[in-house]
């Protein structure tokens, strides 16, 4: 089957389905296809890590060690620095609930923002009914945290400070580097959620001062059920295992390691490594051509911060368009109204209110999210699709025509025309 899964998701249109959620999720690399089947059957590499007593264990746990390392080559770790998990939402609980119970001792403040992802915001809500207090530092509009308010944020006690290198919604970057002097400065443990960014910016841990890091398989062109966490060798900072049962992964994480998940992602990981700078530089280029495309259509604001986005993310409101409405009526395109683990509640984002995105915009507005096997003639048919779309639908709504209709009568300009934006694109 192709990549438009042309069998099962034609639904008897004239064009196949074009896939515009890759913040959602990435489909796997053939090459992570073929070496995770490698390791499944009887005549593969099936045996488990942990059994050194023969040779079934020891090549498994050898595929396992190749895999550690290529992980780790992606962000210039050390192999013995990356914890194996079952994804970055587990990652992410390991590390703020690892590091917080680990140093309960020396505080009980956690800092982290008001735009995180799910998996964050509640790890912390969970700690803030143990007892431990919480500060959510408030970004700008365009979603950025500016370096004042993480200093006033900190204090004598803060035991652990926890943000999202890019944002899953809007694509804004978060300047990690300046961050986490801040934090390496005042001796504060510094966690960052880079599920969204592994695949999609260079992260180098000499560089960055960062001690705690979540990844995602199937984020990066992996598969799904599996991450990993770094943890800076370095640093002397303990983590309090959450599961029990093993002395896998140096006791923090334990249970028997899925071979064949830990392979594909590993492999993933060397395919990022090897391809980051192109696919970067295509996506950026299809990204503006998409923003260009649609640069004409009427009320239509981009959300988050242009200059500082990384490419292949950004989120559109377009006035007077339910964003549910619109996703129905673009069946032959998959794009979502935010978050892959928050649009399915009926609720608007968190994230886009966090901006002082109003209610009614917010509902309005939908996340493109580009990726490796985006071509532009899927950006020149969506486009299409997109612009037919909002226009059919203006014109079912109330609201829009009364709109037109007066500024028509009272002989003032139309409505606001363009997606008034920068076409450039900081990485």
């Amino acid at each position: 089957m192709n990549r438009h899964h042309e069998t099962e998701l034609h639904h008897k249109n004239e064009h196949p389905i074009v896939y515009l959620d890759y913040a959602a999720t990435t489909p796997a690399d053939q090459s992570v296809i073929d070496v995770m089947v490698q390791h499944l059957g009887f005549e593969d590499n099936f045996g488990n890590p942990s059994s050194q007593s023969h040779q079934f264990g020891r090549m498994a746990e050898e595929a396992v060690e190749t895999a550690r390392r290529h992980l780790a080559e992606l962000i210039n770790a050390e192999s013995s620095e990356i914890v194996w998990t079952s994804g970055a939402t587990e990652s992410i609980n390991l590390a703020i609930k690892g590091v917080v119970y680990g140093r309960a001792d020396q505080g009980t403040h956690i800092v982290t923002s008001t735009l995180e992802h799910k998996a964050v915001l509640d790890s912390c809500a969970y700690l803030a009914q143990e007892g431990f207090e919480i500060t959510y530092i408030t970004p700008d509009q365009h979603g950025m945290i500016s370096l004042e308010k993480v200093r006033k944020a900190l204090r004598d006690d803060t035991i652990l400070v926890s943000l999202m290198h890019v944002n899953n919604e809007v694509g804004t970057i978060t300047d990690i580097n300046a961050i986490g002097q801040i934090t390496r400065d005042r001796k504060i443990p510094f966690h960052v959620d880079a599920a969204q960014s592994s695949a999609r910016l260079p992260i180098d841990v000499r560089k960055t001062p960062v001690d705690f890091i979540s990844l995602s398989g199937h984020k990066m062109y992996g598969p799904k059920g599996v991450g990993a966490l770094y943890v800076r060798k370095r640093s002397g900072i303990s983590i309090k295992p959450q599961m029990h049962g093993g002395g896998q992964e140096s006791g923090i994480r334990p249970g028997t390691l899925p071979t064949h998940q830990l392979v594909g992602m590993g492999e993933a990981a060397r395919l990022v490594k090897q391809r980051l700078h192109q696919d970067t530089k295509t996506i950026a280029a299809l990204d503006r051509y998409l923003l260009d495309s649609l640069a004409n259509v009427e009320s239509a604001t981009l959300n988050g911060n242009q200059a500082h986005r990384v490419p292949g993310i950004f989120n559109i409101s377009f006035a007077h368009v339910e964003n549910e409405s619109l996703m129905m009526s673009l069946k032959d395109v998959a794009i979502s109204s935010g978050s892959a683990c928050t649009s399915s509640r009926i609720e608007p984002s968190h994230v886009l209110l966090g901006l002082g995105v109003s209610e009614d915009a917010t509902n309005c507005s939908v996340r493109f999210s580009l990726g490796r096997q985006t071509t532009r003639e899927e950006i020149d048919f969506v486009a299409m699709r997109v612009k037919k779309s909002v226009e059919l639908l203006r014109e079912l709504s109330p609201e829009w025509l009364s709109l037109n209709s007066d500024k028509q009568t009272q002989n003032k300009s139309k409505a606001k025309s363009g997606i008034t934006i920068t076409q450039e694109n900081v990485v």
